[in-house]
Protein backbone atom coordinates (compact mmCIF):
# COMPACT_ATOMS: atom_id res chain seq x y z
CA UNK A 1 0.00 0.00 0.00
CA UNK A 2 1.50 2.99 -0.76
CA UNK A 3 2.38 6.20 1.79
CA UNK A 4 -1.08 8.24 2.46
CA UNK A 5 -3.60 5.80 0.32
CA UNK A 6 -6.30 5.18 2.61
CA UNK A 7 -6.70 1.42 3.52
CA UNK A 8 -9.56 -0.56 1.83
CA UNK A 9 -10.68 -2.01 5.44
CA UNK A 10 -9.04 -0.80 9.03
CA UNK A 11 -9.98 -2.82 11.71
CA UNK A 12 -8.82 -2.18 15.30
CA UNK A 13 -9.45 -4.59 18.26
CA UNK A 14 -12.77 -5.83 15.95
CA UNK A 15 -14.57 -7.76 18.15
CA UNK A 16 -18.22 -9.27 17.61
CA UNK A 17 -20.47 -11.53 20.48
CA UNK A 18 -23.12 -13.81 19.28
CA UNK A 19 -25.41 -15.61 22.51
CA UNK A 20 -23.46 -18.13 21.90
CA UNK A 21 -19.65 -16.36 22.61
CA UNK A 22 -17.23 -14.15 20.85
CA UNK A 23 -17.19 -15.06 16.75
CA UNK A 24 -14.17 -12.44 17.07
CA UNK A 25 -12.14 -10.63 19.85
CA UNK A 26 -9.40 -8.14 19.09
CA UNK A 27 -9.27 -8.63 15.68
CA UNK A 28 -6.80 -5.47 14.22
CA UNK A 29 -5.94 -5.78 10.35
CA UNK A 30 -5.37 -3.14 7.44
CA UNK A 31 -6.08 -4.56 3.85
CA UNK A 32 -4.36 -2.36 1.05
CA UNK A 33 -7.17 -1.55 -2.07
CA UNK A 34 -6.88 -3.01 -5.32
CA UNK A 35 -5.23 -6.23 -3.84
CA UNK A 36 -6.65 -9.73 -3.99
CA UNK A 37 -6.50 -11.03 -0.27
CA UNK A 38 -6.76 -14.81 0.84
CA UNK A 39 -9.05 -14.70 3.65
CA UNK A 40 -8.49 -18.15 5.64
CA UNK A 41 -9.42 -20.25 8.60
CA UNK A 42 -10.89 -23.16 10.25
CA UNK A 43 -14.34 -23.13 10.27
CA UNK A 44 -15.58 -20.93 13.20
CA UNK A 45 -12.42 -18.88 13.39
CA UNK A 46 -14.76 -15.84 12.07
CA UNK A 47 -14.52 -15.14 8.55
CA UNK A 48 -18.31 -14.80 8.15
CA UNK A 49 -18.79 -12.50 10.57
CA UNK A 50 -15.59 -10.14 9.46
CA UNK A 51 -17.01 -10.86 5.84
CA UNK A 52 -20.34 -9.45 7.23
CA UNK A 53 -19.00 -7.15 9.45
CA UNK A 54 -16.89 -5.32 6.80
CA UNK A 55 -20.50 -5.74 4.18
CA UNK A 56 -22.34 -3.57 6.83
CA UNK A 57 -24.63 -6.34 7.65
CA UNK A 58 -23.54 -6.51 11.59
CA UNK A 59 -22.88 -4.08 14.09
CA UNK A 60 -19.11 -4.69 16.32
CA UNK A 61 -19.81 -5.26 19.91
CA UNK A 62 -16.42 -3.15 20.40
CA UNK A 63 -13.71 -1.70 18.53
CA UNK A 64 -14.11 0.02 15.52
CA UNK A 65 -13.81 -0.60 11.72
CA UNK A 66 -13.57 1.18 8.64
CA UNK A 67 -13.83 0.62 5.24
CA UNK A 68 -12.45 3.13 2.55
CA UNK A 69 -12.24 5.43 5.35
CA UNK A 70 -15.96 5.70 6.35
CA UNK A 71 -17.27 3.34 9.21
CA UNK A 72 -19.91 0.97 7.91
CA UNK A 73 -23.40 1.68 8.85
CA UNK A 74 -24.76 -2.22 10.18
CA UNK A 75 -27.84 -1.94 8.61
CA UNK A 76 -26.40 -2.39 4.59
CA UNK A 77 -23.84 -2.30 2.43
CA UNK A 78 -21.90 1.15 1.36
CA UNK A 79 -21.92 1.19 -2.25
CA UNK A 80 -18.46 0.70 -2.80
CA UNK A 81 -18.73 -3.01 -1.58
CA UNK A 82 -20.24 -6.21 -3.42
CA UNK A 83 -20.60 -9.06 -1.00
CA UNK A 84 -21.42 -13.03 -2.79
CA UNK A 85 -21.92 -15.10 0.22
CA UNK A 86 -22.23 -18.45 0.37
CA UNK A 87 -26.02 -18.85 -0.25
CA UNK A 88 -25.30 -17.16 -3.31
CA UNK A 89 -29.27 -15.04 -2.83
CA UNK A 90 -30.70 -14.62 -6.39
CA UNK A 91 -34.52 -14.51 -7.67
CA UNK A 92 -35.04 -18.07 -8.71
CA UNK A 93 -38.14 -17.03 -10.65
CA UNK A 94 -36.45 -13.72 -12.72
CA UNK A 95 -34.46 -14.83 -15.92
CA UNK A 96 -30.31 -13.81 -16.08
CA UNK A 97 -31.91 -10.34 -18.22
CA UNK A 98 -34.30 -9.73 -15.53
CA UNK A 99 -31.83 -10.32 -12.75
CA UNK A 100 -29.63 -7.66 -14.41
CA UNK A 101 -32.33 -5.09 -15.00
CA UNK A 102 -33.17 -5.64 -11.28
CA UNK A 103 -29.52 -4.80 -10.60
CA UNK A 104 -29.24 -2.00 -12.21
CA UNK A 105 -32.33 -0.06 -10.45
CA UNK A 106 -31.04 -1.20 -6.66
CA UNK A 107 -27.45 0.38 -7.75
CA UNK A 108 -26.35 3.85 -8.64
CA UNK A 109 -22.96 2.38 -9.70
CA UNK A 110 -23.98 -0.05 -12.58
CA UNK A 111 -22.90 -1.10 -15.27
CA UNK A 112 -25.50 -2.63 -17.96
CA UNK A 113 -22.70 -2.97 -20.91
CA UNK A 114 -19.91 -4.54 -18.67
CA UNK A 115 -22.57 -6.93 -16.78
CA UNK A 116 -24.10 -8.50 -20.06
CA UNK A 117 -20.37 -8.73 -21.15
CA UNK A 118 -19.66 -10.96 -18.43
CA UNK A 119 -22.65 -12.87 -19.04
CA UNK A 120 -21.64 -13.54 -22.41
CA UNK A 121 -18.52 -14.68 -21.65
CA UNK A 122 -19.71 -17.56 -18.86
CA UNK A 123 -22.18 -18.91 -21.69
CA UNK A 124 -25.30 -18.31 -19.31
CA UNK A 125 -28.27 -18.00 -21.47
CA UNK A 126 -29.91 -14.36 -20.89
CA UNK A 127 -33.53 -15.78 -21.27
CA UNK A 128 -32.79 -18.75 -18.24
CA UNK A 129 -34.62 -18.93 -15.66
CA UNK A 130 -32.05 -18.31 -12.38
CA UNK A 131 -33.99 -20.94 -10.62
CA UNK A 132 -33.68 -23.95 -13.71
CA UNK A 133 -29.74 -22.94 -13.70
CA UNK A 134 -27.18 -25.03 -12.64
CA UNK A 135 -25.30 -24.58 -9.21
CA UNK A 136 -21.89 -23.13 -11.55
CA UNK A 137 -24.26 -21.25 -13.77
CA UNK A 138 -26.13 -19.49 -10.67
CA UNK A 139 -22.67 -19.29 -9.12
CA UNK A 140 -21.46 -16.96 -12.14
CA UNK A 141 -24.30 -15.13 -12.16
CA UNK A 142 -24.00 -13.87 -8.54
CA UNK A 143 -20.26 -12.82 -9.39
CA UNK A 144 -22.06 -10.72 -12.52
CA UNK A 145 -24.10 -8.80 -10.37
CA UNK A 146 -21.72 -8.06 -7.93
CA UNK A 147 -19.33 -7.03 -10.57
CA UNK A 148 -21.58 -5.10 -12.10
CA UNK A 149 -22.32 -2.75 -9.47
CA UNK A 150 -18.28 -1.47 -10.25
CA UNK A 151 -16.75 -2.26 -6.53
CA UNK A 152 -13.79 -1.22 -5.49
CA UNK A 153 -13.97 -4.03 -3.01
CA UNK A 154 -15.85 -6.96 -3.90
CA UNK A 155 -16.02 -9.72 -0.88
CA UNK A 156 -16.83 -13.58 -1.77
CA UNK A 157 -17.41 -16.21 0.62
CA UNK A 158 -16.54 -19.85 -0.70
CA UNK A 159 -17.57 -18.88 -4.22
CA UNK A 160 -15.93 -21.97 -5.85
CA UNK A 161 -17.92 -24.63 -4.43
CA UNK A 162 -20.30 -25.23 -7.06
CA UNK A 163 -17.76 -25.34 -9.92
CA UNK A 164 -16.60 -27.25 -11.90
CA UNK A 165 -12.34 -27.27 -12.69
CA UNK A 166 -12.29 -25.24 -15.60
CA UNK A 167 -14.85 -22.98 -14.41
CA UNK A 168 -12.68 -22.36 -11.38
CA UNK A 169 -10.02 -21.64 -13.30
CA UNK A 170 -11.90 -19.08 -15.27
CA UNK A 171 -13.33 -17.69 -12.48
CA UNK A 172 -10.16 -17.16 -10.87
CA UNK A 173 -8.67 -15.87 -13.82
CA UNK A 174 -11.36 -13.24 -14.29
CA UNK A 175 -11.18 -12.03 -10.46
CA UNK A 176 -6.99 -11.54 -11.06
CA UNK A 177 -8.20 -9.60 -14.48
CA UNK A 178 -10.50 -7.36 -12.84
CA UNK A 179 -8.31 -6.36 -10.01
CA UNK A 180 -5.16 -5.42 -12.01
CA UNK A 181 -7.07 -3.59 -15.16
CA UNK A 182 -9.68 -1.86 -12.61
CA UNK A 183 -8.49 -1.33 -9.28
CA UNK A 184 -10.62 -3.46 -7.57
CA UNK A 185 -10.00 -5.49 -4.33
CA UNK A 186 -11.31 -8.76 -3.82
CA UNK A 187 -11.18 -11.11 -0.32
CA UNK A 188 -11.82 -14.10 -1.32
CA UNK A 189 -12.86 -16.55 1.88
CA UNK A 190 -12.25 -20.29 0.70
CA UNK A 191 -10.83 -23.46 2.04
CA UNK A 192 -9.37 -24.59 -1.52
CA UNK A 193 -6.15 -23.23 -0.23
CA UNK A 194 -4.26 -24.38 -3.70
CA UNK A 195 -6.09 -22.12 -5.84
CA UNK A 196 -5.90 -19.00 -3.58
CA UNK A 197 -2.31 -19.24 -3.07
CA UNK A 198 -2.01 -18.61 -7.82
CA UNK A 199 -4.30 -15.41 -7.52
CA UNK A 200 -3.66 -13.70 -4.13
CA UNK A 201 -1.37 -11.36 -3.09
CA UNK A 202 -2.15 -10.59 0.59
CA UNK A 203 -3.37 -13.35 3.22
CA UNK A 204 -5.58 -12.50 6.32
CA UNK A 205 -5.31 -16.03 8.35
CA UNK A 206 -8.14 -16.18 11.31
CA UNK A 207 -8.08 -18.51 14.44
CA UNK A 208 -10.21 -18.30 17.53
CA UNK A 209 -11.48 -15.02 16.34
CA UNK A 210 -8.42 -13.38 16.22
CA UNK A 211 -5.77 -12.24 13.41
CA UNK A 212 -2.86 -14.83 13.27
CA UNK A 213 -1.28 -13.73 9.89
CA UNK A 214 -2.10 -10.08 8.16
CA UNK A 215 0.73 -9.53 5.00
CA UNK A 216 1.57 -9.29 1.84
CA UNK A 217 2.53 -12.72 0.14
CA UNK A 218 5.25 -11.93 -0.82
CA UNK A 219 6.34 -10.94 2.14
CA UNK A 220 5.07 -14.10 4.28
CA UNK A 221 6.88 -16.69 2.19
CA UNK A 222 9.95 -14.56 2.35
CA UNK A 223 10.03 -14.66 6.50
CA UNK A 224 9.51 -18.52 6.66
CA UNK A 225 11.75 -21.60 5.90
CA UNK A 226 10.42 -25.07 5.40
CA UNK A 227 13.35 -27.69 6.99
CA UNK A 228 13.74 -31.46 6.68
CA UNK A 229 15.83 -33.55 8.20
CA UNK A 230 15.96 -35.54 11.96
CA UNK A 231 17.56 -34.99 15.68
CA UNK A 232 18.14 -31.79 17.10
CA UNK A 233 16.47 -28.77 15.32
CA UNK A 234 18.95 -26.19 14.27
CA UNK A 235 16.34 -23.10 15.47
CA UNK A 236 15.06 -22.01 18.35
CA UNK A 237 12.23 -23.70 19.56
CA UNK A 238 10.13 -19.81 19.78
CA UNK A 239 11.01 -19.99 15.86
CA UNK A 240 9.10 -23.11 15.30
CA UNK A 241 5.31 -22.34 13.91
CA UNK A 242 4.76 -26.32 13.65
CA UNK A 243 6.32 -29.43 13.61
CA UNK A 244 5.16 -32.75 11.75
CA UNK A 245 6.48 -36.38 10.88
CA UNK A 246 6.90 -37.60 7.87
CA UNK A 247 8.17 -41.32 8.56
CA UNK A 248 11.69 -41.14 9.97
CA UNK A 249 12.11 -37.03 9.15
CA UNK A 250 10.57 -34.67 10.64
CA UNK A 251 9.46 -30.77 8.79
CA UNK A 252 9.70 -27.70 10.87
CA UNK A 253 8.00 -24.21 9.72
CA UNK A 254 9.84 -21.60 10.98
CA UNK A 255 9.46 -18.27 11.54
CA UNK A 256 13.24 -17.31 9.56
CA UNK A 257 13.98 -15.19 6.66
CA UNK A 258 17.72 -16.18 7.06
CA UNK A 259 19.39 -19.32 5.70
CA UNK A 260 19.48 -22.27 7.92
CA UNK A 261 22.48 -24.89 7.36
CA UNK A 262 22.85 -27.33 9.99
CA UNK A 263 24.01 -31.21 9.75
CA UNK A 264 21.73 -33.53 8.44
CA UNK A 265 18.77 -30.95 7.88
CA UNK A 266 17.98 -29.28 4.41
CA UNK A 267 15.84 -26.11 3.74
CA UNK A 268 13.56 -25.03 1.00
CA UNK A 269 11.03 -22.00 0.38
CA UNK A 270 7.54 -22.78 1.81
CA UNK A 271 4.38 -22.24 -0.30
CA UNK A 272 1.52 -20.21 0.63
CA UNK A 273 -0.21 -23.39 1.18
CA UNK A 274 2.59 -24.52 3.83
CA UNK A 275 2.20 -21.57 5.62
CA UNK A 276 -1.60 -21.60 6.13
CA UNK A 277 -1.78 -24.86 7.53
CA UNK A 278 1.02 -24.79 9.42
CA UNK A 279 -0.45 -21.80 11.70
CA UNK A 280 -3.92 -23.41 11.42
CA UNK A 281 -2.77 -26.63 12.95
CA UNK A 282 -0.36 -24.58 16.00
CA UNK A 283 -4.00 -22.50 16.16
CA UNK A 284 -2.83 -20.61 19.60
CA UNK A 285 -3.91 -17.24 20.51
CA UNK A 286 -0.95 -15.21 19.67
CA UNK A 287 -1.31 -12.66 16.63
CA UNK A 288 0.96 -12.22 13.96
CA UNK A 289 1.90 -9.74 11.39
CA UNK A 290 4.53 -9.53 8.23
Amino acid sequence: MSSGEVPAVRAHQLAKRYRRGWALRGCSLSLPQSRVVALVGHNGAGKSTLMGLIAGLLKPTEGAIEVFGRRPSGTGAPEEVAYVAQQKPLYPGLTVSESLRFAARMNTRWDQGYAEQLIRAAEVPFEAKVGKLSGGQRTRVALVLALGKRPGLLMLDEPLAELDPLAREATMRTLQEESRLHGIGVLLSSHVLEELETVCDHLVLLGNGRVRLDGPVADLVAGHRVLRGSGQPPVASGDVVDSVRSGQEQVLITKRSAPVAAPGWREQAPRLNDIALAYMRNNDDAEVAA
